[in-house]
């Protein structure tokens, strides 16, 4: 197969980013992000985004989607999808193989699957009718609207799950032109580490980003205005930190509750790649971040 795309994917702290920054190094790529939070300014440690890896032996290498929108911005899979297709076919049009990085099970989908999304204007009318809805109402109505929910967190979110109804409203009520998707060909390649291994890698990180002053950086989101509701959507980071600094929490209570959900964050990841590969999505697996491993890979695929 002529591949036009590598991805790279895998749980957090399973060591994703560097393998594919280095792999674009030796091949001259170009890096599009698949970081559903990396999107947001001013949101580096607790998103980790790591931007010193971007260099390989002294030499940058060109980034996309990270640092895009403020984090009061309400950024969704819709925009994502759009703005990746409008990278890589800038990338590819500059016959540069770009390549996918990133955790975000849906918006790597959205990409490999196609899902075809309309741009959908605010209903002002429905959300003075919905404003009256109670949570159970408004989750009823949308899964009667669209019963094959790709993101669960709508129903969770009552400013989201009134987003999730307008849209499926109006995919229903209208025929609007869809946005056209460029033919993708990925190869894609997981990285997958022993659980002994990631759970003591999540730890630490997670210890050194706290070191790195993640505490300061939620203080920061908060006296620019950023509400502690926006903190709850903007990760479990943002929303444990957030709950420590309300008092709510001893520092270590949120330590030991915060590393708990991201182990089972990345649970919830891997359990993603797996349906992917149910779905009948491909995915070649390389052990330990290893990348000698990878190379051979790709070497012998493209």
């Amino acid at each position: 197969m002529e591949y036009n795309l590598i991805v790279i994917l895998g749980p957090t702290a399973s060591g994703k980013t560097r393998l594919a920054v280095r792999l674009a190094g030796e091949l001259g790529s170009e890096i599009i992000s698949a970081d559903s939070r990396q999107v947001y300014r001013g949101m580096s440690i607790g998103t980790g985004k790591d931007l010193s890896e971007y260099v390989v032996n002294g030499v940058s290498v060109s980034y996309h989607l990270i640092d895009i929108v403020e984090p009061g911005y309400e950024f969704n899979v819709f925009e994502y999808q759009r703005r990746f297709f409008e990278c890589f076919l800038e990338i590819s049009g500059r016959g540069i193989l770009p390549i996918m990085v990133g955790g975000s099970g849906l918006y790597i989908e959205s990409v490999l699957k196609g899902y075809r999304m309309l741009e959908v204007p605010e209903n002002v009318s429905l959300r003075k009718e919905l404003e009256m809805e109670d949570m159970e109402a408004l989750g009823e109505r949308l899964l009667e609207l669209n019963p094959a929910v790709h993101n669960t967190t709508d129903l969770k979110d009552r400013k989201r799950l009134v987003r999730a109804i307008e849209i499926a409203q109006y995919s229903r009520d209208h025929d609007s032109e869809e946005m056209p998707i460029p033919q993708i060909e990925p190869l894609v390649i997981g990285v997958r580490l022993e659980r002994g291994i990631l759970r003591r890698r999540i730890t630490e990180r997670l210890r050194k980003r706290l070191d790195d002053g993640m505490v300061e950086e939620v203080e920061r989101l908060l006296s620019l205005g950023i509400s502690r509701e926006k903190l709850d959507f903007l990760g479990l980071e943002y929303r444990y930190i957030g709950l420590y600094l309300q008092g709510r929490l001893s520092y270590d209570e949120m330590f030991q509750k915060l590393n708990t959900r991201i182990h089972q964050f990345a649970k919830r990841q891997e359990t993603w790649f797996r349906r992917m590969e149910r779905q009948g999505i491909m995915i070649h697996w390389i052990d330990n971040a290893d990348f000698d491993t990878l190379r051979e890979l790709v070497g012998k695929l493209i």
